[in-house]
């Protein structure tokens, strides 16, 4: 594991000297994104450093190819083709030349070295002071972004200063289409199982400033234009070139000590996932054009804007410990950068900063990464419900993959909305996906009133999905409704039958969705009919939703008076923790999955998790009961699982576990914790960041539609304030010693219950002050 720590400040990340032992980290710490396009912080310059300690990588979110899962012994019903994200052509290639001498910051010396990468104004900015191997020096200060404001764009400004330099300065603006995937190897979490290149050139086209290349994927029949537009500051003429799939413009002119240049490089990417492939080319070139008729500084402060704004929505200060002020910050922003906002894409595990997972979308978007943007940015929250019902039309058909006659059963990792998963114990089997996608539909519906979205596409979301526990479940010969043969949010207990989480949620949904039904039959009769009629919905069957739920087994052991995670886990033996190295962990990496399946161990919270989504249906006492005895036997392998952990222990009073836990999840990432960031960052974790605050200390949930806070002030912080959207107001939330006040900023209203009491916010009155034990 790499310890990687960086100065503490609050607004970004600061790399003081350049070392290839931390370069591989380095590269997805300092990547930018807008949701879309992502690029790693590599160099402009490019990398030449050891094999092992890079991937200078371009993706863009949606953007797959595909392949056919190959099985050595296939069944019926198997995912039969893997979708995954592609490393697209680099772009922000810029080549320095001092005469015959290359910028590399692996030949000459270093004199000065600083890189910045600003939360607020989304710029990635490198100052560099460089000396070649014959004595030649330069200062190259470069600035990158990712534009927030259009998903297509990024821009890069390149600045020479020569500082004893006499002689010929070479510029050179690359688009190199020759990048291929990471390999996985042995580790699942890792990248594609595809070697080589995935693309294959159609076309390119090159003038003076433009370079374009057109590419199409080899199976999944998409079309890609990457673009770029260079800009001299000198006004010389480019000359242009190309060696197979790299194109180039270079400038070379004469230079004295003092003087500076500046290339300025405005980049595209637009595929015919989103527009007709005629459409491409001219858009790249629509988009570059403006871009560049703007300049830099212009996209500048845009991009300053468009974040003033996320952070006066957003913004969670904590003072007392600046390494988790910076931790919070940085997953804040990271998430702000991974998040699709088009409707069409999600938010992949590792967001558009690396490989890993294949840039699959996962459940880790509803459970844990969903809350973040509702109550932050309720507009993005919609757009990721919105991409779940485009997905429906291919969960009906994994349903009838899976036998069920009627229902939709949403993928667990995909990308457009097919199953993925080749490995069904640990995939499909997790069943509870539909559950959590209703969940989500009853947060934001909870959290906004959005009838027109629940009109327009929830209701049908929640009522599909929730015909696949009655297709799946069954009462056994005491009545109970079980659901056997599924996998919990437990990785390492697989197919069992009654996994504790999967039936309570189930019960949840289908409580949910039998209400729905009756709220819009007698609310909007005429829409409910429309839907009954598009999912063929029988009369009968929100009366049979009710009945499953309220006979729905949830499995408990009297002696141990605690929620057995499953009808056979109590009965495994536990996991021999003393004797296991601590080199094998993660688990996964080092036993075959059936030596885990058979013992008691948990690689991240299950009945926990459970405890936290469906709060009000236990008591104290339970929660601290299961929580010390699971908390005994998880690993928390998984990095879904310690923020979890940390919220039901700050609201069972365990605060020095809480805030462990805290600390774990919030700097997961920046320092490196599970030794794979390399490969992309955990949005899962990031999110659970911001749930440890909100869920966490200050103790908020959301019953029956109504908001609550049972506020905590973690000994080592001297105050924390955040905000949340709620019902159309944006309330302030400030903690100190002893001492809560709840501010209104947005909004005519706002009713809550603070430790129990209702607190009433008005435009009269916007603000009051509460105590708290």
């Amino acid at each position: 594991m790499q310890q990687h720590t960086y100065p503490l400040e609050a607004w970004c990340i600061r790399e003081t000297s350049f070392d290839t032992a931390s370069h591989f980290l380095d590269e997805t710490l300092f990547a930018l994104g807008n949701g879309y396009i992502g690029l790693r912080g590599t160099g402009e310059e490019g990398y030449s450093g050891p094999a092992g300690t890079s991937l200078d990588g371009t993706y863009l979110n949606g953007f797959y190819e595909s392949e056919p899962i190959q099985y050595p012994e296939a069944a019926y019903g198997l995912a039969r083709v893997n979708q995954f994200m592609l490393n697209v052509p680099n772009a922000k290639g810029v080549e320095l030349w001092l005469g015959d001498e290359r910028f590399d910051l692996l030949t000459g010396s270093v004199q000065t070295y600083e890189r910045v990468l600003d939360f607020r104004t989304g710029l990635l900015t490198r100052v560099v002071e460089w000396t070649s191997p014959q004595g030649r020096s330069v200062r190259v200060r470069s600035r990158r972004m990712v534009s927030f404001e259009n998903k297509h764009l990024f821009a890069i400004e390149f600045e020479v200063t020569s500082l004893n330099f006499e002689g010929r300065m070479r510029l050179v603006s690359a688009l190199d289409g020759a990048v291929k995937n990471q390999e996985a190897g042995d580790d699942p979490r890792v990248g594609s199982a595809i070697s080589g290149p995935t693309l294959h050139m159609v076309d390119a086209e090159q003038t003076d400033s433009f370079s374009a290349l057109v590419q199409k994927t080899h199976n999944s029949g998409f079309t890609l234009v990457s673009a770029t537009q260079s800009l001299l500051s000198a006004d010389l003429p480019a000359v242009c070139a190309q060696d197979g799939q790299r194109l180039t413009q270079s400038w070379e002119l004469a230079v004295s000590a003092g003087q500076s240049v500046t290339l300025t490089k405005y980049g595209s990417y637009y595929s015919s996932r989103d527009y007709d492939a005629k459409e491409l080319m001219w858009r790249s070139k629509d988009t570059l054009t403006n871009a560049a008729a703007a300049g830099f500084d212009d996209l500048r402060l845009a991009q300053e804007q468009y974040l003033a704004d996320f952070w006066q929505q957003a913004d969670v200060q904590i003072a007392g410990d600046d390494a988790l002020q910076q931790g919070m910050h940085f997953n804040q922003f990271h998430l702000l950068q991974s998040v699709g906002r088009d409707g069409k894409t999600n938010i992949s595990a590792k967001g558009v900063t690396g490989e890993g997972y294949e840039g699959h979308y996962f459940w880790d978007t509803e459970i844990y990464i969903f809350p973040f943007f509702l109550y932050s940015k309720p507009e993005i929250a919609r757009k990721l419900l919105e991409y779940r019902y485009a997905g429906l039309p291919k969960a009906r058909e994994r349903a009838r993959q899976m036998s069920h006659d009627k229902g939709a059963l949403y993928p667990w990792r995909t990308i457009a909305g097919d199953e993925c998963s080749a490995y069904f114990p640990a995939g499909t089997a997790q069943y509870h996906i539909n559950a959590d996608i209703a969940y989500s539909i009853r947060m934001y519906m909870d959290a906004t009133g959005d009838q027109e979205y629940l009109v327009k596409a929830g209701a049908e979301i929640v009522m599909e999905t929730a015909r696949i526990w009655t297709g799946i479940g069954s009462y056994d010969r005491e009545g109970r409704f079980c659901i056997n043969q599924v996998t919990g949010p437990d990785e390492y207990t697989a197919l069992v039958n009654n996994n504790y989480y999967t039936n309570a949620m189930a019960q949840m949904h289908l409580n949910f969705a039998a209400s729905i039904a009756e709220q819009l039959q007698a609310q909007a009769p005429s829409e409910f009919a429309r839907i009954a009629v598009a999912m063929a919905l029988d009369a009968g069957e929100p009366a049979g939703w009710r009945r499953a739920a309220a006979l729905m087994h949830l499995p408990y052991d009297a002696a141990l008076q605690i929620h057995a995670q499953d009808d056979s886990f109590l009965s495994k033996k536990v996991w021999d923790f003393a004797n296991t190295p601590k080199e094998n962990y993660p688990l996964l990496l080092n036993y075959h999955p059936m030596v885990i399946y058979r013992h008691q161990v948990c690689k991240q919270a299950d009945v926990v998790l459970a405890l936290l989504l469906l709060s009000d249906q236990f008591s104290l006492e339970d929660k601290r009961r299961d929580f010390d005895y699971y908390e005994a036997v998880t690993t928390h392998d998984s990095s879904l699982s310690s923020c979890i952990f940390g919220i039901i222990a700050a609201e069972v009073g365990y605060q020095d576990k809480a805030y462990h836990y805290f600390m774990e999840t919030a700097r997961l990432d920046l320092d490196d914790t599970h030794g794979n960031t390399h490969y992309g960052v955990h949005t899962a974790a990031m999110a659970g960041t911001w749930l440890g605050v909100a869920y966490g200390f200050a103790g908020m949930r959301v019953v029956g539609g109504a908001l609550h806070f049972s506020p905590q002030l973690p000994k080592q912080w001297q105050h924390y304030t955040f905000k949340i959207h709620f019902r159309g107001a944006l309330l302030e939330v400030h903690v100190q010693a002893g001492r809560v006040e709840y501010r209104l900023l947005q909004g005519d209203a706002l009713e809550f219950t603070h430790g129990g009491e209702t607190v009433t916010l008005t435009l009269s009155q916007p603000k009051q002050a509460r105590s708290f034990a």
